[in-house]
């Protein structure tokens, strides 16, 4: 401040160094209190940080045990090694099968009997080269940019026709190889060519797999092979070693031919593991909770949030959740978890898990089981499946009314005769489908007349091996009957599923046609109006209803009353509820952390206070130091002036 280094001039005492002990004395007793007011606040923050964290770490093992497949857990064994078996846990069940593998997919591979001098400047020849794999056609151009076999190898690859090119050298000269990228029988390559006239050679490398003796010139060095296997004695064909959707939930893996038995069980250990996983993350809560907490009887010393009503809120909302009868389970077999071997031990609060016990009930009551931790609807038809609760669904029981069943979308040729000639196809046809209006598939079949039925059976194939139709999940049924005619369905239900021919090349008896769409399912659940998805039927989670955001799937039967169904809420969907709603922006964390926040910011506010009444002390010393000063400096000039007078007048002083 200006002026502050001249105090004390005039009295030698009101210095600047007084004035500074004055303001830190003033200072001290309000910065000391901030200080620890700030530093409690800070810690309070840190401590529900820690809270907040180790409950945080309790939702996910809760919410892993929320689905009915948590509960299952399956594991497969091979008697041999030539065949592997992956589990979707949610369709498997246990089971024993005898798996033969009679034979392996193979990708068919071709290589030119004619050997070239020179692999990178013997010509060819030019013109179009057409590759047909599947359904699908490529065509390659060759000119004079890759007239050569290197050049021949490069167009294929590049074209991604589904074919791979190279080029070997035998020590006799050059040869063309092609292998199919897929495996199976449907991904046979066709080669045909369109030849130049004066640069003629690219017929050389045409072949026809109904005919692999047909042209001299290439040869079929590996045959293309579908997998052949035999479960429980049924023979299964596909186009891959990987075969699915033959028995629910199981995907084998085929190796190598041979014999296995393989053995699906129940591997309630797994599950068990993921209880304990549960039980650890709430364990760990307790100790924090115990260590943030505590309170030492000795000593009279507690913990940060010792007594603290945040802290004894949310293990009350917690044991709650963990220690009460399931609503819809009150006279099950299990009605909560002490029933499955997890009890709390009393002076510590944690949980204790009895795996052996869990495992027994798992094993005879699995539905129970199931019940207690993941959400499950329970139908009194049998043709009625529960899907999925919504956020607003509340446990109970709801009814059931149909009025208008799910149907599938489907294209109908009602004038198709059962007589040869019926439907006639010819070199290079196409058959364009356009399915549930996603998906397009573009299929050909072997030239002839056919009647209605041979015509239905050979499109199924076609339509079955389809690599389009099997990438989206979808499939047509193909069918013929006397009276109705040919008739293409979807495998899908509702009002996007549909079936159309887009396009057709080089076939007679049919035409370009749009099917007609399917419906959804129709009707109320608990009394109010119902939305329809295919087969799904379901009240949005905004209906004012206790059995808003129900879905439930109709998979058969008849309109009508379908009986009802219960809903029971287990107990891992109603602990992640409650630990959401903890750790919600209104939940009791927040809200105290929010408030301690406001704290900090209003010690803040304080301290700023503090300095404008520190800086107005200060200024208020400095003035009135700087008035005394200067009137103790007029008052020792006056002494001095006073005492030199008094000395003149003194007899002695030589002024006589």
């Amino acid at each position: 401040m200006a002026g502050i280094s001249s105090l004390g001039i005039g009295s030698g005492v009101l210095t600047s160094d007084l004035v500074d002990q004055l303001v830190a004395a003033e200072r001290k007793p309000t910065e000391l209190r901030l200080d620890q007011k700030t530093e409690r606040t800070e810690a309070l923050i840190s401590a529900y940080g820690m809270l907040r964290s180790a409950v945080t770490e309790l939702r996910l093992p809760m919410r892993q045990l929320g689905s009915a497949e948590a509960m299952k857990s399956f594991s497969a064994t091979s008697s041999t090694g030539n065949v592997d078996v992956s589990i979707d846990a949610s369709k498997a069940s246990k089971g024993s099968y005898s798996v033969e593998v009679v034979g392996l997919a193979e990708s068919q591979a071709l290589a030119s009997t004619e050997a070239f001098a020179d692999r990178d400047a013997t010509s060819v020849g030019t013109g179009t080269i057409t590759l047909q794999v599947g359904d699908k056609t490529t065509e390659i151009t060759i000119d004079s940019s890759n007239d050569t076999l290197q050049g021949l190898a490069n167009a294929i690859n590049e074209s991604g026709a589904g074919v791979s090119a190279g080029v070997i050298d035998t020590g006799d000269g050059y040869r063309l190889t092609l292998s199919a990228e897929e495996t199976g029988t449907a991904n046979a390559v066709k080669i045909s060519a369109t030849e130049d006239a004066g640069a003629e050679g690219l017929a050389r490398f045409a072949f026809d797999p109904a005919d692999p003796a047909g042209n001299p010139s290439m040869e079929q060095t590996i045959a293309a092979a579908d997998a052949v296997m035999k479960i429980n004695g049924v023979e299964v064909t596909r186009s891959t070693n990987t075969i699915e959707n033959v028995v629910d939930g199981l995907t084998f893996n085929l190796t190598e031919t041979g014999k296995s038995t393989v053995k699906i069980e129940q591997d309630t250990a797994a599950v068990a593991e993921r209880v304990q996983a549960f039980v650890d993350k709430f364990n760990e809560l307790q100790k924090t909770i115990a260590d943030l907490s505590s309170y030492d009887s000795e000593t009279g010393q507690g913990s940060i949030l010792t007594g603290d009503s945040t802290v004894r809120n949310i293990q009350s909302q917690l044991r709650q959740v963990l220690t009460d009868v399931i609503p819809g389970l009150e006279n099950a077999n299990v009605r909560s978890l002490t029933d499955v071997g997890l009890g709390t031990d009393w002076r510590t609060g944690e949980l204790q898990f009895d795996s052996q016990k869990f495992q027994q009930q798992l094993r005879e009551n699995p539905d129970d089981v199931t019940a207690l931790f993941a959400e499950q609807g329970r139908t009194s038809d049998s043709q009625v499946e529960f899907v999925r609760s919504g956020s607003g669904t509340e446990p109970g029981d709801y009814s059931i009314n149909i009025t208008q069943m799910a149907t599938r979308g489907s294209l109908n040729f009602a004038g198709v005769a059962d007589t040869a000639g019926a439907i006639d196809v010819q070199a290079g046809n196409s058959f364009t489908f356009e399915i549930d209006g996603e998906t397009t598939a573009t299929v050909s079949i072997a030239e002839g007349s056919y009647s209605g039925s041979q015509f239905a059976a050979l499109i199924q194939n076609a339509l079955s091996e389809s690599a389009a139709l099997g990438a989206a999940g979808r499939s047509v049924q193909v069918g013929y009957d006397a009276a109705e005619g040919l008739t293409f369905t979807s495998n899908r239900f509702g009002s996007n599923s549909n079936v159309s021919i887009t396009g057709l090349e080089n076939v007679t008896g049919l035409s370009p046609a749009t099917g007609t769409a399917g419906q959804d399912v129709q009707g109320t659940i608990n009394g109010a109006a119902a939305e329809g998805d295919g087969q799904v039927l379901f009240l949005p989670n905004s209906a004012n209803n206790d059995a808003a955001g129900l879905q439930v799937r109709i998979t058969g039967g008849d309109v009508g009353n379908r009986g009802s169904v219960s809903f029971i809420e287990g107990v891992s969907e109603r602990a992640v509820d409650t630990i959401t709603r903890i750790l919600g922006a209104e939940g009791s964390l927040s809200s105290r952390t929010d408030s301690l926040n406001r704290d900090l910011e209003r010690i803040q506010e304080d301290r700023i206070k503090l300095e404008q009444r520190i800086q107005s002390y200060q200024e208020r010393l400095v003035s009135q130091f700087s008035a005394a000063d200067s009137l103790i400096s007029q008052l020792n000039s006056t002494r001095d002036y006073v005492s030199q007078q008094l000395a003149a007048l003194a007899p002695g002083s030589g002024n006589e």
